[in-house]
């Protein structure tokens, strides 16, 4: 996962850039904004935000590191979300609903916050679901199946925000298994 004396390997998901024009972060500067922080084998994909690197630090550590860092080159606050390698192996591993993930690739998304999510989000979004829309909580994150569109969700990423007490983020299916693969 990592080359001795490089420290653990990460993935950084970056919330709410490059969307429409606004909050413009290109991935070249983030890459060059985490190696000044000391990082290696830095690497990004696509250009809402996914960050892949070796530091020897905690991912909470890391996460702070790169809001600060962000904040200050960019002049906007960039909620981060920070895994590791293995956690994120870990979570590939236990998605709850492989049908859509075959099926329906980019309507499954996996969902994670900033911090810790409430034992009961899950029931609490999956209470507002509609249009078919499933939502399971496992392995410290959710899993949502938007059923036949994201853009007409009941689930909006203000309501996941608030639910889960921090910001969240999202990655379709498609993406989380690319990434999985870089890592």
């Amino acid at each position: 996962m990592s080359a001795p004396g490089q420290g653990e390997r990460y993935l950084a998901l970056l919330r709410g850039i490059n969307v429409g024009g606004h909050r413009s972060l290109p991935m070249a500067q983030l890459r060059e904004l985490a190696a000044e922080l000391g990082w290696s084998s830095v690497s990004t994909y696509i250009q809402s935000g996914n960050l892949l690197f070796n530091a020897p630090l905690s991912a909470e550590t890391a996460r702070d590191l790169l809001e600060t860092a962000i904040a200050e080159r960019f002049g906007f606050a960039v909620p981060c979300i920070v895994r590791s390698a293995q956690c994120w192996f870990d979570l590939v591993a236990v998605n709850p609903m492989p049908d859509v993930a075959s099926d329906r690739p980019s309507l499954l998304m996996l969902a994670l916050a900033r911090s810790p999510l409430p034992a009961d989000v899950g029931d609490h979004l999956q209470a507002r679901a509609a249009h078919g829309e499933r939502v399971i909580q496992t392995a410290g994150a959710l899993w949502i199946d938007y059923g036949s569109a994201v853009g007409t969700s009941k689930l909006p990423p203000a309501l996941l925000d608030r639910l889960a007490g921090s910001p969240v983020t999202t990655r379709n299916w498609r993406s989380v298994v690319k990434l999985a693969e870089l890592l």
